[in-house]
């Protein structure tokens, strides 16, 4: 199967599914439009913040996002945010939904 998989490799290939690399500093982050008014990289970029910029996992997600429901950035983080939410037992309004979560305001 190896020495053929020439000829018959392109059976498998998803269209859809090609890899990019993603930007790993704030700049590139800002270039590939993973920012916002609400969400501004500037001051990050300005301090000359030594980070590697966003979260890999995080821009992988909201990517996925924002092709494949068509939305911008802010609701793309939106949905990636309630996901996250959801997996870890937190309400859409960032409460904790545990019966035993006690609060005082």
């Amino acid at each position: 199967l190896y020495l053929t998989r020439n000829r018959w490799s392109y059976l498998f290939l998803i269209s859809s599914y090609v890899y990019g690399r993603l930007p790993s500093s704030f700049s590139s982050d800002l270039e590939s439009g993973l920012s916002s008014s609400h969400f501004d990289l500037s001051t990050n970029i300005e301090t000359g913040d030594s980070r590697q910029g966003l979260d890999q996992r995080g821009k992988v997600e909201v990517q996925s996002i924002m092709k494949s429901r068509e939305v911008g950035f802010d609701e793309a983080r939106r949905i990636y945010t309630e996901r996250t939410f959801a997996i870890n037992n937190i309400g859409a309004d960032g409460r904790p939904r545990d019966p035993k979560f006690v609060s005082f305001s």
